[in-house]
Order: structure tokens, then C-alpha cells, then sequence
């Protein structure tokens, strides 16, 4: 089963690539930690995906969680002036990610 949801979340990591690599120049850890929260937003949407009941449920949970991850670290880089402000059309691509998912597990 394919989520069209995957295809935004590939679609943000492309947005979110430039921004990690200059959040990763100026703090790696930080640059990382974004890099691993994006991909794992995606990685557990295809697991979810293949997966069924209680298991498919914690996929949705962890990628939710994961989004939550990246528009934290996004917020960091800003206050720590990494980065100037965070693009608004990320920003609406990870609300529409997180409400997908939270439709998701409810359904579950």
C-alpha cells in the first residue's frame, strides 16, 4: 500500500536539503539531528505502511513524532540565527504531514 502522504514527505526532504546542509556547517550535530528526524519521518511512513495493527499504529506515532523533531530543530537553528526563518511552505508541508498521520492513527 503506497500513502500519497510519502510522496509530500519525499517532497519536504528535498525542500529541507539545502537547509540541512547549512544548519550542518554551522553545528553538525544539529545539521544531523535534522537530517535523521526528516528521513525518519519518511522511513516510518513506508513501514507503517506495510504494517498492521498495534505496529502500524507506533509507525504513525513515530513519524508524527519525528515531524514534531524537525520543526524543533528548525526552531533551534533559527534562534541560533543558522538559519534566517524557516520557509512557510515547509512549515505547512510538515502541518499537513502531522495531520495526516493524526487521521491516521485514529483510524488504526
Amino acid at each position: 500500500m503506497t500513502l500519497r502522504i510519502y510522496g509530500v514527505a519525499i517532497e519536504m526532504l528535498r525542500a529541507l536539503r539545502p537547509v540541512i546542509e547549512r544548519v550542518g556547517t554551522k553545528d553538525p550535530n544539529l545539521g544531523d539531528q535534522l537530517r535523521r528526524a526528516a528521513t525518519n519521518i519518511a522511513l516510518n511512513l513506508s513501514e507503517g505502511a506495510y504494517s498492521q495493527g498495534r505496529n502500524e499504529r507506533a509507525r504513525w506515532h513515530t513519524a508524527m513524532g519525528s515531524a514534531a523533531e524537525v520543526r524543533a530543530c528548525l526552531e533551534v537553528a533559527e534562534a541560533l540565527g543558522y538559519i534566517e526563518k524557516a520557509d512557510e511552505n515547509l512549515l505547512d508541508t510538515l502541518d499537513r504531514i502531522v495531520a495526516t498521520l493524526h487521521r491516521l492513527t485514529r483510524r488504526s
